[in-house]
Protein backbone atom coordinates (compact mmCIF):
# COMPACT_ATOMS: atom_id res chain seq x y z
CA UNK A 1 0.00 0.00 0.00
CA UNK A 2 2.54 2.41 0.65
CA UNK A 3 4.28 1.92 -2.98
CA UNK A 4 1.08 2.00 -4.15
CA UNK A 5 0.47 5.88 -2.89
CA UNK A 6 4.11 6.81 -4.90
CA UNK A 7 2.13 5.82 -8.37
CA UNK A 8 -1.63 5.82 -7.92
CA UNK A 9 -2.36 9.38 -7.83
CA UNK A 10 -4.82 11.21 -9.16
CA UNK A 11 -2.92 12.59 -11.80
CA UNK A 12 -1.10 9.03 -12.92
CA UNK A 13 -4.92 8.01 -13.49
CA UNK A 14 -5.77 10.44 -15.83
CA UNK A 15 -3.60 9.07 -18.41
CA UNK A 16 -4.23 5.50 -18.00
CA UNK A 17 -6.50 2.43 -19.81
CA UNK A 18 -10.36 2.99 -18.47
CA UNK A 19 -10.30 -0.24 -17.75
CA UNK A 20 -10.24 -2.25 -13.87
CA UNK A 21 -6.70 -2.53 -14.88
CA UNK A 22 -5.79 0.88 -14.15
CA UNK A 23 -5.73 0.01 -10.54
CA UNK A 24 -2.65 -2.47 -11.23
CA UNK A 25 -0.72 -1.46 -8.22
CA UNK A 26 -3.30 -2.58 -6.03
CA UNK A 27 -4.15 -6.19 -7.88
CA UNK A 28 -2.32 -9.46 -7.22
CA UNK A 29 -1.36 -9.31 -11.01
CA UNK A 30 2.22 -9.43 -12.50
CA UNK A 31 4.14 -6.33 -12.65
CA UNK A 32 4.72 -6.75 -16.72
CA UNK A 33 3.02 -8.51 -19.58
CA UNK A 34 -0.49 -8.09 -21.01
CA UNK A 35 -3.33 -9.04 -18.44
CA UNK A 36 -6.66 -10.96 -19.71
CA UNK A 37 -9.32 -9.59 -20.71
CA UNK A 38 -7.65 -6.32 -21.60
CA UNK A 39 -11.60 -4.38 -21.24
CA UNK A 40 -13.08 -5.27 -18.50
CA UNK A 41 -14.60 -3.05 -15.51
CA UNK A 42 -14.86 0.76 -15.76
CA UNK A 43 -18.63 0.49 -16.05
CA UNK A 44 -20.45 3.97 -15.89
CA UNK A 45 -21.60 5.63 -12.63
CA UNK A 46 -25.36 7.23 -14.34
CA UNK A 47 -27.79 9.44 -12.27
CA UNK A 48 -31.25 8.51 -12.36
CA UNK A 49 -33.06 11.23 -10.57
CA UNK A 50 -36.77 9.87 -11.47
CA UNK A 51 -35.74 6.51 -9.68
CA UNK A 52 -34.38 8.42 -6.96
CA UNK A 53 -37.62 9.94 -6.29
CA UNK A 54 -39.76 7.12 -6.74
CA UNK A 55 -37.19 5.62 -3.88
CA UNK A 56 -37.48 8.16 -1.54
CA UNK A 57 -34.02 9.41 -1.87
CA UNK A 58 -32.66 12.67 -2.71
CA UNK A 59 -29.83 11.40 -5.53
CA UNK A 60 -29.53 7.86 -7.10
CA UNK A 61 -26.21 6.93 -8.86
CA UNK A 62 -26.15 3.68 -10.67
CA UNK A 63 -22.97 1.78 -10.86
CA UNK A 64 -24.00 0.35 -14.55
CA UNK A 65 -22.11 -3.10 -14.75
CA UNK A 66 -24.78 -4.99 -16.79
CA UNK A 67 -22.86 -3.27 -19.25
CA UNK A 68 -19.78 -5.31 -19.13
CA UNK A 69 -18.32 -7.44 -21.13
CA UNK A 70 -20.01 -10.63 -20.25
CA UNK A 71 -23.15 -8.72 -18.55
CA UNK A 72 -22.20 -9.05 -14.81
CA UNK A 73 -20.17 -7.62 -12.29
CA UNK A 74 -18.46 -11.19 -11.62
CA UNK A 75 -16.12 -10.43 -14.83
CA UNK A 76 -13.89 -8.29 -12.77
CA UNK A 77 -13.18 -11.53 -10.51
CA UNK A 78 -12.76 -13.79 -13.23
CA UNK A 79 -10.75 -11.49 -15.07
CA UNK A 80 -8.17 -11.53 -12.22
CA UNK A 81 -8.48 -15.27 -11.88
CA UNK A 82 -7.85 -15.69 -15.32
CA UNK A 83 -4.67 -13.81 -15.24
CA UNK A 84 -3.39 -15.76 -12.30
CA UNK A 85 -4.12 -19.51 -13.98
CA UNK A 86 -1.68 -17.77 -16.91
CA UNK A 87 0.58 -17.15 -14.69
CA UNK A 88 0.60 -20.04 -12.69
CA UNK A 89 0.64 -22.02 -15.91
CA UNK A 90 -3.16 -23.51 -16.11
CA UNK A 91 -4.14 -24.97 -18.81
CA UNK A 92 -8.05 -25.34 -17.73
CA UNK A 93 -9.91 -23.42 -15.45
CA UNK A 94 -13.21 -24.75 -13.49
CA UNK A 95 -15.95 -23.16 -11.13
CA UNK A 96 -19.83 -24.06 -9.80
CA UNK A 97 -22.38 -21.50 -10.32
CA UNK A 98 -25.64 -20.25 -10.39
CA UNK A 99 -25.03 -18.19 -13.73
CA UNK A 100 -22.93 -14.92 -13.78
CA UNK A 101 -19.62 -16.66 -12.37
CA UNK A 102 -19.82 -19.50 -14.80
CA UNK A 103 -20.00 -16.69 -17.72
CA UNK A 104 -17.63 -14.37 -16.74
CA UNK A 105 -14.96 -17.33 -16.30
CA UNK A 106 -16.24 -19.11 -19.52
CA UNK A 107 -15.67 -15.39 -21.28
CA UNK A 108 -12.65 -15.03 -20.04
CA UNK A 109 -11.27 -18.17 -20.52
CA UNK A 110 -12.22 -18.01 -23.88
CA UNK A 111 -10.44 -14.95 -24.44
CA UNK A 112 -7.61 -16.14 -23.01
CA UNK A 113 -7.60 -19.49 -24.81
CA UNK A 114 -8.02 -21.79 -21.85
CA UNK A 115 -10.28 -24.19 -21.44
CA UNK A 116 -13.21 -23.44 -18.83
CA UNK A 117 -15.02 -26.34 -16.82
CA UNK A 118 -18.53 -25.08 -15.67
CA UNK A 119 -20.67 -26.60 -13.22
CA UNK A 120 -23.95 -25.34 -13.19
CA UNK A 121 -27.22 -26.29 -11.21
CA UNK A 122 -30.41 -27.41 -12.69
CA UNK A 123 -32.48 -24.26 -12.51
CA UNK A 124 -29.90 -22.15 -14.33
CA UNK A 125 -31.52 -19.96 -16.38
CA UNK A 126 -31.37 -20.42 -19.98
CA UNK A 127 -29.75 -16.94 -20.87
CA UNK A 128 -26.68 -17.57 -18.58
CA UNK A 129 -26.40 -21.54 -19.97
CA UNK A 130 -26.82 -20.37 -23.62
CA UNK A 131 -23.66 -17.79 -22.72
CA UNK A 132 -21.65 -20.77 -21.06
CA UNK A 133 -22.16 -23.00 -24.50
CA UNK A 134 -20.84 -20.15 -26.78
CA UNK A 135 -17.91 -19.36 -25.17
CA UNK A 136 -17.21 -22.91 -25.52
CA UNK A 137 -17.09 -23.90 -22.34
CA UNK A 138 -17.50 -27.62 -20.91
CA UNK A 139 -20.57 -27.63 -18.84
CA UNK A 140 -21.97 -29.92 -16.30
CA UNK A 141 -25.64 -29.28 -15.56
CA UNK A 142 -25.69 -30.94 -11.98
CA UNK A 143 -29.16 -32.73 -11.26
CA UNK A 144 -29.49 -30.54 -8.17
CA UNK A 145 -28.47 -27.80 -6.16
CA UNK A 146 -25.79 -24.92 -6.17
CA UNK A 147 -24.59 -26.31 -2.97
CA UNK A 148 -24.22 -29.84 -4.81
CA UNK A 149 -22.98 -27.91 -8.14
CA UNK A 150 -19.75 -26.79 -5.99
CA UNK A 151 -18.88 -29.84 -3.70
CA UNK A 152 -18.52 -31.72 -7.51
CA UNK A 153 -16.82 -28.95 -9.01
CA UNK A 154 -13.86 -28.74 -6.38
CA UNK A 155 -13.89 -32.47 -6.29
CA UNK A 156 -13.55 -32.52 -10.26
CA UNK A 157 -10.77 -29.67 -9.69
CA UNK A 158 -9.00 -32.14 -7.23
CA UNK A 159 -9.24 -34.96 -9.75
CA UNK A 160 -8.08 -33.53 -12.67
CA UNK A 161 -5.87 -30.25 -11.59
CA UNK A 162 -7.86 -27.35 -12.62
CA UNK A 163 -7.25 -23.97 -11.46
CA UNK A 164 -10.04 -23.35 -8.93
CA UNK A 165 -11.77 -20.00 -9.44
CA UNK A 166 -14.00 -21.09 -6.84
CA UNK A 167 -15.84 -18.65 -3.98
CA UNK A 168 -14.45 -19.38 -0.58
CA UNK A 169 -11.51 -20.89 -2.21
CA UNK A 170 -9.93 -18.92 -3.99
CA UNK A 171 -8.50 -15.76 -2.62
CA UNK A 172 -8.02 -13.52 -5.68
CA UNK A 173 -11.76 -13.35 -6.30
CA UNK A 174 -11.81 -10.66 -3.56
CA UNK A 175 -9.43 -8.66 -5.48
CA UNK A 176 -11.11 -8.37 -8.82
CA UNK A 177 -14.57 -7.75 -6.89
CA UNK A 178 -12.58 -4.53 -5.25
CA UNK A 179 -11.91 -2.99 -8.32
CA UNK A 180 -15.90 -2.48 -8.39
CA UNK A 181 -15.39 -0.06 -5.57
CA UNK A 182 -11.88 1.25 -6.38
CA UNK A 183 -14.10 2.74 -9.51
CA UNK A 184 -16.57 4.15 -7.53
CA UNK A 185 -14.69 5.61 -5.33
CA UNK A 186 -12.37 7.23 -8.24
CA UNK A 187 -16.01 8.19 -10.17
CA UNK A 188 -17.64 9.95 -6.97
CA UNK A 189 -14.07 11.19 -5.61
CA UNK A 190 -14.98 14.64 -5.03
CA UNK A 191 -18.83 13.95 -4.51
CA UNK A 192 -19.29 11.14 -2.41
CA UNK A 193 -22.37 9.46 -1.69
CA UNK A 194 -23.75 8.77 1.80
CA UNK A 195 -24.61 4.55 1.02
CA UNK A 196 -23.57 1.96 -1.41
CA UNK A 197 -26.07 -0.37 -1.88
CA UNK A 198 -25.66 -3.83 -3.59
CA UNK A 199 -26.95 -7.52 -3.39
CA UNK A 200 -25.83 -10.48 -1.54
CA UNK A 201 -25.60 -13.71 -2.46
CA UNK A 202 -22.41 -15.57 -0.92
CA UNK A 203 -21.05 -12.47 0.26
CA UNK A 204 -17.91 -11.72 -1.63
CA UNK A 205 -19.34 -9.03 -3.92
CA UNK A 206 -20.33 -6.79 -0.58
CA UNK A 207 -16.92 -7.22 0.95
CA UNK A 208 -14.68 -6.41 -2.27
CA UNK A 209 -16.89 -3.07 -3.30
CA UNK A 210 -16.50 -1.77 0.21
CA UNK A 211 -12.45 -3.17 0.33
CA UNK A 212 -12.24 -0.90 -2.87
CA UNK A 213 -14.06 2.00 -1.05
CA UNK A 214 -11.68 1.48 1.96
CA UNK A 215 -8.39 1.40 -0.31
CA UNK A 216 -8.67 4.44 -1.89
CA UNK A 217 -8.69 6.24 0.76
CA UNK A 218 -5.19 4.71 2.15
CA UNK A 219 -3.99 5.73 -0.75
CA UNK A 220 -5.13 9.02 -0.65
CA UNK A 221 -6.90 8.93 -3.81
CA UNK A 222 -10.09 10.50 -1.57
CA UNK A 223 -10.78 11.01 1.31
CA UNK A 224 -14.39 9.26 2.15
CA UNK A 225 -15.49 6.05 2.90
CA UNK A 226 -19.71 5.09 2.55
CA UNK A 227 -21.97 3.17 4.32
CA UNK A 228 -22.67 -0.36 2.83
CA UNK A 229 -25.73 -1.41 2.25
CA UNK A 230 -26.45 -5.08 1.92
CA UNK A 231 -29.58 -6.41 0.57
CA UNK A 232 -30.94 -9.81 0.32
CA UNK A 233 -33.98 -12.14 -0.88
CA UNK A 234 -36.41 -12.43 2.04
CA UNK A 235 -36.34 -16.13 1.03
CA UNK A 236 -32.66 -16.53 1.46
CA UNK A 237 -31.33 -14.43 3.75
CA UNK A 238 -28.50 -16.39 5.93
CA UNK A 239 -25.82 -13.45 5.82
CA UNK A 240 -28.50 -10.35 6.69
CA UNK A 241 -29.41 -12.68 10.00
CA UNK A 242 -25.76 -13.54 10.93
CA UNK A 243 -25.16 -9.68 10.83
CA UNK A 244 -28.04 -9.94 14.03
CA UNK A 245 -26.41 -12.65 15.39
CA UNK A 246 -23.58 -12.78 14.56
CA UNK A 247 -24.17 -16.68 13.36
CA UNK A 248 -24.37 -18.43 10.26
CA UNK A 249 -27.73 -20.81 10.81
CA UNK A 250 -26.51 -23.97 8.92
CA UNK A 251 -29.74 -25.48 9.33
CA UNK A 252 -31.80 -23.01 7.58
CA UNK A 253 -31.64 -24.18 4.02
CA UNK A 254 -35.21 -24.34 3.05
CA UNK A 255 -35.48 -21.07 1.55
CA UNK A 256 -36.20 -20.22 -2.01
CA UNK A 257 -35.75 -16.73 -4.78
CA UNK A 258 -36.69 -16.52 -7.81
CA UNK A 259 -32.94 -14.03 -7.90
CA UNK A 260 -30.78 -16.93 -9.13
CA UNK A 261 -27.87 -15.01 -9.00
CA UNK A 262 -28.54 -14.26 -5.17
CA UNK A 263 -29.75 -18.01 -4.35
CA UNK A 264 -27.00 -19.03 -1.78
CA UNK A 265 -28.67 -20.82 1.09
CA UNK A 266 -25.11 -21.82 1.86
CA UNK A 267 -22.88 -18.78 1.56
CA UNK A 268 -19.06 -19.31 1.92
CA UNK A 269 -18.00 -15.82 2.12
CA UNK A 270 -20.99 -14.56 5.25
CA UNK A 271 -17.78 -13.57 7.54
CA UNK A 272 -16.36 -11.26 4.60
CA UNK A 273 -19.79 -9.59 4.38
CA UNK A 274 -20.95 -8.90 8.24
CA UNK A 275 -17.33 -7.66 8.70
CA UNK A 276 -17.51 -5.19 5.59
CA UNK A 277 -20.82 -4.13 6.49
CA UNK A 278 -20.13 -3.49 9.85
CA UNK A 279 -16.63 -2.01 9.17
CA UNK A 280 -18.79 0.60 7.03
CA UNK A 281 -21.01 1.29 9.64
CA UNK A 282 -23.79 -0.04 7.19
CA UNK A 283 -27.42 -2.54 7.70
CA UNK A 284 -28.21 -5.56 6.08
CA UNK A 285 -32.05 -5.44 4.93
CA UNK A 286 -34.20 -8.33 3.27
CA UNK A 287 -36.71 -7.76 0.50
CA UNK A 288 -39.19 -9.78 -1.42
CA UNK A 289 -39.68 -11.66 -4.46
CA UNK A 290 -42.53 -8.77 -5.44
CA UNK A 291 -40.65 -6.29 -4.05
CA UNK A 292 -37.66 -7.34 -6.65
CA UNK A 293 -40.11 -7.60 -9.24
CA UNK A 294 -41.16 -4.16 -8.88
CA UNK A 295 -37.79 -3.15 -8.39
CA UNK A 296 -37.05 -4.46 -12.19
CA UNK A 297 -39.91 -2.47 -13.60
CA UNK A 298 -38.75 0.50 -11.88
CA UNK A 299 -34.83 0.70 -13.01
CA UNK A 300 -35.77 0.19 -16.34
CA UNK A 301 -38.70 2.59 -16.80
CA UNK A 302 -37.07 5.30 -14.79
CA UNK A 303 -33.31 4.80 -15.84
CA UNK A 304 -33.31 2.97 -18.93
CA UNK A 305 -31.22 0.02 -17.18
CA UNK A 306 -32.73 -3.41 -17.72
CA UNK A 307 -31.75 -4.94 -14.45
CA UNK A 308 -31.74 -8.87 -13.56
CA UNK A 309 -33.21 -9.94 -10.68
CA UNK A 310 -30.54 -9.87 -8.52
CA UNK A 311 -29.16 -6.70 -9.59
CA UNK A 312 -33.03 -5.08 -8.94
CA UNK A 313 -32.85 -6.35 -5.34
CA UNK A 314 -30.38 -3.85 -4.87
CA UNK A 315 -32.42 -0.94 -6.04
CA UNK A 316 -35.25 -2.69 -3.60
CA UNK A 317 -33.03 -2.41 -0.27
CA UNK A 318 -32.84 1.32 -1.44
CA UNK A 319 -36.71 1.67 -1.01
CA UNK A 320 -36.42 -0.96 2.11
CA UNK A 321 -33.56 0.97 3.91
CA UNK A 322 -35.97 3.93 3.37
CA UNK A 323 -38.88 2.12 4.97
CA UNK A 324 -37.19 1.01 7.62
CA UNK A 325 -35.28 4.60 8.41
CA UNK A 326 -31.94 3.23 8.04
CA UNK A 327 -31.36 5.39 5.24
CA UNK A 328 -32.25 9.18 5.37
CA UNK A 329 -34.55 10.94 2.72
CA UNK A 330 -31.87 13.41 1.95
CA UNK A 331 -29.08 10.69 1.19
CA UNK A 332 -27.07 9.95 -1.76
CA UNK A 333 -26.88 6.57 -2.74
CA UNK A 334 -24.82 4.95 -5.12
CA UNK A 335 -26.23 1.40 -6.51
CA UNK A 336 -24.33 -1.85 -7.97
CA UNK A 337 -26.34 -3.16 -10.74
CA UNK A 338 -24.43 -6.49 -11.05
CA UNK A 339 -25.80 -7.92 -14.02
CA UNK A 340 -28.25 -7.48 -17.20
CA UNK A 341 -31.87 -8.71 -17.38
CA UNK A 342 -31.09 -10.37 -20.65
CA UNK A 343 -29.64 -13.12 -18.77
CA UNK A 344 -32.83 -14.18 -17.27
CA UNK A 345 -35.52 -13.60 -19.21
CA UNK A 346 -38.10 -15.89 -17.68
CA UNK A 347 -37.28 -14.14 -14.58
CA UNK A 348 -37.78 -10.75 -16.55
CA UNK A 349 -40.92 -11.67 -17.55
CA UNK A 350 -42.28 -12.46 -14.90
CA UNK A 351 -41.61 -9.16 -13.55
CA UNK A 352 -42.52 -7.01 -16.40
CA UNK A 353 -46.09 -9.00 -17.93
CA UNK A 354 -47.21 -9.80 -21.37
CA UNK A 355 -47.46 -7.39 -24.50
CA UNK A 356 -50.78 -6.45 -25.95
CA UNK A 357 -51.48 -8.53 -28.37
CA UNK A 358 -53.95 -7.51 -31.33
CA UNK A 359 -54.48 -8.16 -34.80
CA UNK A 360 -53.32 -6.05 -37.72
CA UNK A 361 -55.52 -3.55 -37.27
CA UNK A 362 -55.87 0.13 -36.27
CA UNK A 363 -59.13 0.13 -34.35
CA UNK A 364 -57.69 -2.49 -31.95
CA UNK A 365 -54.73 -0.51 -31.41
CA UNK A 366 -57.08 2.45 -30.85
CA UNK A 367 -59.13 0.57 -28.35
CA UNK A 368 -56.05 -0.17 -26.20
CA UNK A 369 -54.34 3.55 -26.32
CA UNK A 370 -58.08 5.07 -25.05
CA UNK A 371 -58.87 2.82 -22.51
CA UNK A 372 -54.96 4.13 -21.26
Amino acid sequence: MVAARQTLTRAALAGRVRSHWRYRELLPVPAVGDLTPPVIGWTPLLEAPRLAEALGVRRLRLKDDSRSASGSFKDRPSAVAVTRALAEGAKEVACASTGNAASSLAHCAAAAGLRANIFVPARVPQGKLAQLLAYGARVFKVEGTYDEAWRLCMAACARFGWYNRNCAVNPYLVEGKKTGGLEIAEQCADDPPDWVSASVGDGCSIAGVWKGIRQMREVGITDWTARMLGVQAQGVAPIAVAFETGRLDRTARNGDTYADSINCPVPRNWRKAVNAVRESGGAFVTVTDNEIREAVRLTGRLSGIFAEPAAAAAVAGVAAARRAGIIAADASVAVVISGNGLKDLAGALSAVGEPFSVPPDLGAVTHIVEKG
